[in-house]
């Protein structure tokens, strides 16, 4: 499958039945066990590929994600959807010049975010904010393959919990030119509800445990539930575990997750 096929299966996977279930692998190999179990899409996390590299989430280059991206795209047929962060830039020009790059790697979509980076200001002015997607958004549908655009509001992950404001924005990313809208944080189901009765675009949720679980969000009316880097992290939690029993207890209890993880991969690589 071409990587315009794949991103068109994209774009219609989130008018499906059921909420499209789309995980965030960490590497090449978490995305192959992934697709084995039979996720239809997969997402970059930001985070959980910082960690391989042994850095927090935010201090990825550019050059770095778009690698990565290329790496997990290629390793499966299925589409592929890219984390970029505020692509890497704070001018429209440079958004648009990630995104044209990311058309590049075999992605199926990639996301934008509002997120300054800086925690003093940490939101985009409205303004900014609706240029910079729009500048995305035409990048991403100007190639031979039409990328599906995810616009982030950051509200929510950002301290500043403003329904109205985060409504505001994803209505403006959806005039600009976004085919998803994703606000990470929400959790309460009557702002979830507002959100996706607010927009005219596809809302993609970050399931959390504190808030409603995927039967719930889908009679909601949201379109995607993605996990960020919850299952890198449950992975870094395991590896935690085995090392703590080997080094304090001297006990080899770890083998018997480890057979199950080793079965894993060889249905996936083999």
């Amino acid at each position: 499958m071409t990587a315009s096929d794949l991103a068109t299966r994209f774009l219609a996977l989130h008018e499906g039945p059921t909420p499209l279930l789309i995980p965030n692998p960490w590497d090449a190999g978490s995305a192959r066990v992934l697709a084995s179990l039979g996720f239809q899409a997969l997402a970059t996390t930001s985070s959980g590929f910082a960690a391989t590299l042994g850095r927090l989430d935010g201090s990825v280059s550019r050059d770095e994600a778009l690698a990565h991206a290329t790496a997990i795209a290629a390793a499966i047929d299925l589409p592929v959807s890219a984390d970029l962060e505020n692509c890497f830039a704070h001018d429209p020009s440079g958004v648009a010049e990630t995104v044209t790059l990311a058309a590049t790697t075999g992605l199926a979509g990639c996301s934008i975010e509002d997120f300054t980076g800086d925690q003093a200001n940490p939101i985009y002015d409205l303004g900014q904010a609706a240029e910079r997607v729009a500048a995305a958004a035409e990048a991403a549908h100007a190639g031979p393959t039409r990328l599906v655009l995810t616009a982030r509001s950051e509200n929510y992950l950002r301290g500043r919990a403003d329904l109205a404001d985060t409504i505001a924005r994803l209505q403006a990313y959806s005039t600009a030119g976004a085919d998803v809208l994703y606000a990470p944080g929400l959790t309460r189901p009557e702002d979830i509800r507002e959100v996706v009765d607010s927009v005219d675009r596809p809302v993609n949720v970050l399931a959390l445990p504190s808030g409603p679980d995927v039967g719930a969000l889908a009679a909601l009316g949201v379109r995607r539930i993605s996990v960020g880097g919850a299952f890198a992290y449950a992975a870094l939690a395991g590896l935690v575990d085995a090392g703590r029993e080997l080094i304090e207890r001297g006990t080899l209890g770890f083998w018997d997750r480890s057979a199950v993880g080793a079965a894993a991969a060889r249905a996936a690589f083999g």
